[in-house]
């Protein structure tokens, strides 16, 4: 369930990272003349339109892109309140969690001791 958790994370981001370069791309050629050329990546091949032609079709697949974000989210709370409700049933606790609370409170020890050698050093 993590690995898969993990996962929908990263394919947020990627496709977090699109819309905005999406959105870069759109604002960038926006003001420009519309019969202007411009090239655009399509399957691996560099093709020649004009604006007028493409801004439309990216703003179509930045669309798409929001849309497939929204969606993900979706998931990603749907997993996550499963993956809840399946460590509540079985009472299922992480190490690191456990471990985690254990060493907070032999972190604040350190810390004082850490004081107590620099205070050392100082009288020497």
């Amino acid at each position: 369930m993590r690995s898969e958790l993990s996962q929908i994370y990263s394919n947020l981001t990627d496709l977090e990272m699109q819309v905005s370069e999406h959105s870069l791309v759109v604002n960038a050629i926006q003001p420009l003349d519309q019969s202007r050329k411009c090239f655009r990546m399509i399957g691996g091949v560099l093709v020649e339109r004009t604006i007028k032609e493409v801004l439309p079709a990216v703003h179509r697949n930045k669309e798409g892109l929001e849309e497939v974000v929204r969606k993900l989210y979706e998931t990603l709370e749907k997993k996550k309140k499963d993956m809840t409700e399946f460590e509540g049933k079985y009472k299922i606790r992480l190490r690191k969690q456990d471990e985690s609370k254990e060493e907070g409170g032999n972190k604040k020890e350190g810390n004082a001791q850490g004081v107590l050698v620099g205070a050392a050093s100082a009288s020497q």
